[in-house]
């Protein structure tokens, strides 16, 4: 079990360390659409290839940093029953819902999204707007992201499985969101 806990809290270092990078898109998602914005209205000028890097950076943000949010658990869940339940209960609840639904998924998704990144990598294909840019970057998120995911999924059964062996200490506090 420690080699596993080990694996796992690597990929807990890797999530952190991805999770910077998703944090600095970001920013520069947010600079470029004022730069945009000001350029666009300012000076009158446009470029098609300026907006779709913001959306390159949006789908950085997301498929790099949703794997952190999962290791600090603070995803989405149905609050209504979670929230309700006591002791270890929460943490049998998380690795039944890591290993019926988050693992399928991102395996499936992983699988499904390798063929359309292959396929744009290989085409070299475009976008179809005018100034537009290369989009198997954006696409190879997909791919990336999801089996990102899915480790960090493998990462926190480990760790529960850890926890609940008593050799591993984690926070099973749950938070409520405010309504």
């Amino acid at each position: 079990m420690s080699a596993l806990l080990k694996l796992a809290l690597g990929m807990d270092w890797i999530s952190g360390k991805l999770s910077k990078v998703a944090t600095w898109t970001v920013l520069a998602a947010a600079l470029i659409s004022a730069g945009n914005a000001f350029i666009r209205y300012g000076l009158d000028l446009s470029s098609n290839a300026w907006l779709e890097i913001q959306w390159y950076l949006f789908a950085a943000t997301v498929m790099l940093g949703a794997p952190f949010v999962l290791m600090l658990n603070e995803h989405v869940r149905v609050d209504i029953v979670y929230g309700k339940l006591r002791g270890n209960k929460q943490v049998y609840v998380d690795i039944a819902g890591l290993l019926v639904f988050l693992l399928p998924a991102m395996a499936l998704i992983a699988y499904f999204s390798w063929p359309l990144f292959m396929r744009a990598f290989v085409s070299g294909e475009m976008s179809g707007n005018a100034g537009g840019l290369i989009r198997w970057p954006a696409i190879l998120l997909m791919p990336v992201g999801f089996i990102l995911m899915f480790l960090q999924g493998l990462a926190e059964i480990i760790k529960r499985i850890a926890y609940l062996r008593g050799i591993y200490q984690m926070s099973t506090h749950y938070e409520k969101p405010v309504q």
